[in-house]
């Protein structure tokens, strides 16, 4: 049998000193070294997606992921029974466009089971383009998807192929009725704001998701496209998208944010909301509670991060399930106290959101 590197961390620019390994075993909270509790591990299904938004990735010339280094539907559940006894207590599944995987809804299912250590289910949510939501989805939801958010960034048709390079608009729109009709609640739809494409339709957004029931979330544009062309100065920030919905609504914050990646604004006293995930200018590191599992079996601390802990030897090489908990405790014990992205240092991660996982 082959040697088992435990916990080992990938680097795709320079070897980096391995921490100790995180307090704790089998069993125990996932607790990092600034006391954060981790209960939300967001696992990513494929790199593969239906769109090409500008923002992500190009529209040709795209290096996938192997097809076997992909996570079966055994080694994702084997990696989120042992998360779940260490206190994972919601498991996200992203990509990429997760909907591509024709075995999701088994996927979902087996995630559904999962009980937490206090004996309660666990929460089983998905990011999604809403492609093929429309039919996929009254299967996902009698196998056990609790909650779904779809990315919209324009209503407009013409806007949208441009954005997208796909004129795939009524798809998305179909997926949101669905979603909307299906009792799966909080709703929420995500946009990323940017300046000069769709930053003036932000109130539009807004509105739209009022009339589906659905909370509305700007997201800044962030440091992840595969062609590392992101722009600071090009990015509409938190306080340009609040000053752009007060000239429409009155906002007041929501208190008791925790850990949850959006502040929360009530429209006009309520009872509607929406929501801001300023990750580059009102960072939330402090309160951060999520792990990322890359679709090869990587395991990624930070959305940021430029180092990763390589599952794959574990899972196909006779680990047991300690040796996963020990990847996670090592993983854990890495992760610093923030992303650092004003620092002058900072470096961008070799993969794009599309093959970390949204």
């Amino acid at each position: 049998m082959p040697a088992i590197m435990i916990g080992m961390p990938r680097s795709p620019r320079a070897p980096i000193d391995l921490p100790a390994p995180g307090l704790g075993g089998l069993g125990d909270r996932l607790v990092d070294g600034f006391g954060r509790v981790h209960r939300d591990l967001r696992i990513s299904l494929t790199d593969r997606c239906s769109l090409r938004c500008t923002y992500c990735m190009p529209e040709q010339g795209n290096e996938w992921l192997a097809r076997s280094s992909i996570l079966t539907v055994d080694e994702i559940v084997r990696v989120a029974t042992v998360a779940a006894a260490d206190g994972i207590t919601t498991f996200r599944l992203t990509g990429g466009e997760p909907l591509l995987r024709p075995d999701l809804t088994e996927i979902v299912g087996a995630l559904a089971a999962l009980r937490s250590p206090d004996g309660h289910p666990v929460d089983v949510a998905m990011t999604t383009n809403g492609i093929r939501l429309a039919e996929r989805l009254p299967a996902l939801q009698q196998a056990g998807l609790a909650r779904v958010n779809i990315s919209i960034d324009t209503l407009d048709r013409d806007r949208f192929a441009a954005l997208t390079r796909r004129d795939r608009l009524d798809d998305v729109l179909a997926g949101i009725e669905a979603a909307a009709r299906s009792g799966l609640h909080p709703l929420k739809l995500n946009a990323v704001a940017m300046r000069g494409v769709n930053d003036g339709e932000l109130v539009d957004l807004v509105a739209f998701a009022i009339a589906h029931g659905a909370q509305m979330r700007f997201i800044e544009q962030m440091p992840l496209d595969a062609g590392h062309t992101w722009d600071r100065q090009a990015m509409v920030t938190r306080d340009e998208i609040l000053a752009s919905l007060s000239r429409r609504w009155d906002l007041s914050p929501v208190p008791g944010r925790g850990g949850a990646p959006a502040e929360r604004w009530l429209l006009d006293g309520g009872p509607h909301t929406v929501g801001v995930i300023a990750s580059v200018t009102a960072p939330f590191c402090g309160d951060c509670d999520r792990l990322r599992l890359t679709a090869d079996g990587q395991l990624r601390n930070c959305l940021f991060s430029t180092s990763e802990y390589d599952l794959l030897p574990v899972l196909r090489g006779g680990g047991a399930d300690a040796d996963i908990d020990t990847v996670l405790r090592g993983c854990i014990a890495g992760k610093k106290a923030g992303h650092a992205i004003d620092d002058p240092a900072f470096l961008q991660s070799a993969r794009g959101m599309n093959a970390i996982g949204g």
